[in-house]
């Protein structure tokens, strides 16, 4: 492989603000991606809503490197079954006429992907100087006395080192006060240290930055991340049009609310009111190449800057703060000299990769109808197949 230009970082302008070439459509040619390759990762992802046991009901991909998108495609459905038939252990398709077919601006529930904007915001106030990212959240929040006694950090938050377990079941609780109570309580369940994958970080993040701006998660998300950056796809739920996820009834799932379209899928954010730390927003593939692209641009998009490149790699470095680093499971063989991204549980996922310039969104239905045992091998070719299609420097 030919020697890879340094990441990009924008150019001055007159003001000496910080701007970033805009997303615009291109060949795999000008960005500097193997034509063959790209057309191997669209085949791939067309493939995946096939077959009499399909990974999902339908995918958008949408993928490049510098401003230029070389690839995008959508395949299957954004709505194909009525219900979930658990005998039979198959959806009950709906007719062909009644069926929803994908489109590149179908928007989806991201799930977990929501973390990266909480993570954005919490970041954010870390650049200007009002949170600290080692103060302990005690500090902050008193009352949520688990954390506070525990002296539980920010940074431990960010980096799922707290100690708190995966998941608690605010879903149960009889209504809002009883969930708060609950999360308010909650205590580490293992050595704070440690990495433990958790919702609850988040959802404890929400309420120390609510505190800290008097301002709501979903108007800190929005004046500070998705309007500045043109993001106009991306919000909190309820959202029309958007690609349907689980036949979400017990014992597979926690609650009993039937098949669900527009309506956020994650339990705990539905209890919570769909606005939570950990899951509630919705959004398509290009608004997610947009921040993929801010990202990478050290923070700005076009004239619009969210974060300062110093305080992107603060975020990005290892072992990332929000954001999950070299993780070959879902990231590939792009996996290994500092990717960044996520994936969420209802089948959606972004990397980006700061060496190569590189950036790849894959939206699917994997829990419609109902959610399976996660299979990432999906995302980690899609993200090998990008990785092979570097030939030089990034396009222009």
């Amino acid at each position: 492989m030919p020697p890879l230009a340094p990441r990009g970082r924008g150019d001055e302008g007159g003001d000496g603000a910080l701007s970033s070439p805009r997303l615009r459509h291109g060949t795999p040619e000008r960005a500097g991606l193997d034509t063959g390759q790209i057309a191997r990762l669209v085949r791939h992802v067309r493939t995946l809503p096939n077959g009499a046991r399909p990974w999902c009901a339908g995918a958008v991909l949408l993928a490049g490197r510098g401003p230029v998108i070389a690839a995008e495609t959508a395949c299957g459905w954004a709505v194909r079954y009525a219900a979930y038939d658990e005998t039979a252990d198959r959806g009950v398709e709906l007719p062909a006429a009644a069926r929803v077919p994908m489109t590149l601006d179908t928007p989806f529930d991201l799930a977990s992907l929501t973390k990266l904007f909480t993570t954005i915001a919490a970041v954010q106030q870390i650049e200007r100087g009002t949170l600290g990212i080692d103060a302990r959240v005690g500090a902050y929040l008193p009352e949520f006395t688990g954390a506070a006694r525990a002296a539980t950090t920010v940074r431990q938050l960010l980096t799922h080192t707290s100690g708190l377990r995966p998941e608690l079941p605010l879903y149960d609780a009889p209504d809002r006060a009883a969930r708060l109570a609950l999360l308010r309580a909650e205590a580490p369940s293992s050595k704070p240290g440690e990495y433990l994958y958790s919702d609850l970080n988040m959802l404890l993040l929400q309420h120390l930055l609510e505190r800290l701006t008097g301002r709501p998660l979903d108007v800190l998300v929005r004046e500070g991340i998705t309007r500045p950056l043109g993001m106009t796809a991306t919000s909190y739920g309820p959202r029309a049009g958007a690609a349907a996820t689980e036949d979400q009834r017990r014992p597979w799932a926690k609650a009993e609310r039937g098949m669900l379209r527009g309506e956020v899928h994650d339990e705990n954010a539905w209890a919570l009111g769909g606005v939570a730390g950990h899951a509630g927003l919705f959004s398509t593939a290009y608004d997610l190449a947009v921040l993929c692209r801010t990202l990478l641009g050290g923070g700005s998009y076009g004239t619009a800057r969210i974060l300062g490149p110093d305080f992107v790699d603060l975020m990005l470095a290892a072992p990332g703060l929000g954001f999950r680093v070299d993780e070959a499971s879902f990231m590939g063989e792009l996996a290994g000299a500092g990717a960044a991204g996520h994936t969420g549980f209802t089948g959606t996922s972004l990397v980006l990769d700061p060496v190569t310039d590189t950036f790849l969104v894959l939206l699917a239905t994997t829990v419609h109808p109902r959610r399976r045992p996660a299979d990432n091998r999906p995302r980690a070719t899609a993200a090998t197949r990008l990785a092979h299609a570097v030939t030089g420097p990034p396009g222009s």
